[in-house]
């Protein structure tokens, strides 16, 4: 699979303990995206963070923290950014989801000789 040099970014920020269907809400968005053909899907669990409410999150706090942010990102075609937001939009009931333009300069392995 080649991406084009201009695509889009998806960005998801929700919390640790986010579930969809009784299933952690971050894994169920990489699997639905997979079954959706996207070019890939990263997962980022978050050191320290706040949303909405402004209530800190932290690894430093003594009780382990569950609630800690997480970023799921996207990147392809603008064409599949747009299946991956309906997706997002069905499953995402607490936090936020917004897309930008990138540019991909490189993506998968090079190729030699």
């Amino acid at each position: 699979m080649t991406l084009d040099r201009n695509c889009k970014l998806l960005k998801i920020y929700i919390s640790e303990d986010s579930k969809y269907k009784g299933h952690n809400l971050y894994h169920a968005l990489v699997r639905r995206f997979a079954e959706a053909g996207m070019a890939g899907v990263t997962v980022t669990r978050g050191l320290e963070g706040f949303g909405h409410e402004k209530r800190l999150h932290s690894t430093r706090i003594l009780d382990i923290s569950l609630k800690l942010p997480v970023i799921v990102e996207v990147v392809d075609t603008p064409e599949k950014i747009e299946t991956a937001v309906t997706i997002a939009t069905e499953m995402v009931n607490e936090g936020m989801v917004f897309v930008t333009d990138v540019q991909v300069i490189k993506y998968g392995k090079e190729i030699t000789g």
